[in-house]
């Protein structure tokens, strides 16, 4: 077993790691689109002060913070096998089902997505958690 917290990504909220292996098996915690500087892909200030969120942009970052955190297990986007994704709006889901269809296909990972009351932080449309199957040499 190992957990690991990866240094150039946004440290997580609470105290677990981004990653933990068991055997052949990454567990991916619950990733957003927030940057390491906590700022969030997908969420724009406007001049009034109110927040324009994206969900495509957000589904892509998040994605693709799950990929950048897992290839430092050496895993790619294609060792994925079940996604759980969490949106704070279902009127979201054709957004994010179109971006997601950029990464995975029928034959990529089992998927559950499920409407949650919030997230973390009010910009945040969308938390997605993977689970992935890696092999140890």
């Amino acid at each position: 077993m190992g957990s690991k917290t990866i240094k150039d990504k946004a440290k997580p909220l609470g105290n677990y790691p981004h990653m933990k292996r068991v055997g052949d098996y990454i567990f991916v915690s619950g990733t957003s689109s927030r940057r390491l500087d906590n700022t969030h892909i997908g969420a724009t200030k406007k001049e009034d002060g109110s927040w324009d969120l994206d969900i495509r942009l957000q589904t892509h970052a998040v994605i693709k913070n799950i990929e950048a955190l897992i290839q430092n297990m050496d895993a790619t986007l294609k060792d994925v096998v079940d996604i759980t994704t969490f949106l704070v709006d279902m009127d979201d889901f054709k957004g994010y089902n179109e971006v997601y269809g950029q990464f995975f296909d029928s034959t990529g990972p089992t998927r559950t997505t499920v409407a949650v009351h919030q997230l973390p932080h009010p910009n945040l449309l969308i938390e997605i958690k993977a689970l992935v199957y890696k092999p140890l040499p």
